[in-house]
């Protein structure tokens, strides 16, 4: 394998596959990253086996061929290298010299035969989905996956398409985040698939602002093909639970509130909360006050000006979730409904988005 290409472009595309690089793994080459040069393209490769990246860059190609090479030292000696052009030229060894100007390395490398092979999907349901609305609904539920071991079947995103939408789930089972969208498909492709954090992190560091995805879902693995890039991903195996039962059917009172406002104050006054890590929300006519306090710290409160006829209620939420919920946001105003201290909330705003999160039980 031969090739001349520019510094910029393939450190891009380095960027763009590394991080699924494996950094506590039994097979060497999973550290490595897979450069196939082929026609005027080189095609890079990570994967930690659940999932896997591909993205291709433009080359001259003298010499096709592959081999695989130590992902982050790679990446560390191109992003250095002073040069715009650099010429990789790899002998039958797998052994690569990489020239830019005066500068020349040598690296060991493994060959490709060891790598594991590029998942494929022939067969599947497909979707056609915009990136933008996509990345957008990532943003918007992701952060209400679960991370514990025991709740593997949470431990992820759910993407359930059925009667032309696609609704984007995620839940730890003290909080829900759901965003639909319509998406045109016919009927017989509705599903389910629990789409892995590791996966959703990839997706949002490569997905643009604009352009069509395609995805192609199988029974235990899915793709995503836009762009350049190509991510395969073993799906979660299990049943999600019921959304729709999450989502109270009706709650006594709507507070608008301006998002910014409600986040930076509840930042503030959760300084002081300690392992409880508990801010009680006080509705008043026409307030809403937000303590915070602590025994072996002190205490903290904020007032916001709402409007608010209802009755008065103190509801408590842990800061972060709220937090989470506002940060992923791009409304100016947010809609809190709340029935009493027991009961969960909902946040609201002009997307087709709502976020339920349980209270926090105060003794």
């Amino acid at each position: 394998m031969k090739v001349i290409i520019n510094k910029d472009v393939v450190l891009e595309g380095l960027q763009k596959v590394q991080s699924i690089v494996g950094t506590k793994t039994t097979l060497p080459v999973l550290y490595n990253v897979f450069l196939k040069a082929e026609d005027d393209k080189v095609f890079l490769t990570a994967t930690n086996i659940d999932v896997t990246v591909r993205t291709s860059v433009q080359a001259t190609v003298s010499r096709e061929g592959g081999t695989t090479l130590p992902a982050r030292r790679l990446t560390s000696i191109i992003r250095e290298l002073p040069a715009t052009d650099i010429e990789i030229n790899v002998d039958d060894k797998d052994v690569a010299t990489i020239k830019a100007g005066s500068s020349r390395f040598k690296i060991i490398g493994i060959s490709d035969e060891e790598f594991p092979a590029l998942p494929s999907l022939e067969e599947g349901k497909t979707y056609s989905v915009d990136q933008g609305i996509f990345r957008r609904m990532l943003l918007s539920t992701s952060y209400a996956a679960s991370h514990e071991e025991s709740r593997y079947v949470l431990n992820g995103v759910l993407l359930n398409f059925k009667e032309d939408k696609l609704n984007m789930v995620a839940t730890d089972g003290r909080r829900m985040a759901l965003y639909e969208e319509p998406v045109e498909f016919p009927d017989e492709l509705a599903g389910d698939y629990i789409v892995p954090s590791t996966a959703v992190n990839e997706l949002l560091k490569t997905l643009g602002a604009e352009g069509k995805m395609r995805i192609v879902a199988g029974q235990n693995q899915i793709t995503f093909e836009f762009d350049d890039i190509y991510i395969v991903s073993k799906l979660i195996e299990g049943t999600f639970p019921n959304f729709r039962q999450v989502i109270p059917s009706a709650c006594e009172e709507r507070v608008m509130v301006e998002r910014e406002q409600l986040l930076t104050a509840i930042k503030r006054v959760s300084l002081v909360s300690d392992k409880s890590n508990t801010v009680n929300l006080v509705f008043s006519k026409n307030h809403l006050e937000l303590q915070a306090s602590a025994q072996d710290i002190g205490e903290a409160s904020e007032t916001l000006a709402v409007k608010y006829s209802g009755k008065e209620i103190k509801i408590s939420f842990n800061p972060e979730y709220l937090m989470d919920c506002l940060r992923s946001l791009t409304s100016d105003e947010v809609a809190l409904e709340i029935s009493d201290d027991l009961s969960p909330g909902v946040v609201k705003c002009d997307a087709p988005f709502l976020y339920v999160l349980m209270p926090m039980r105060v003794r």
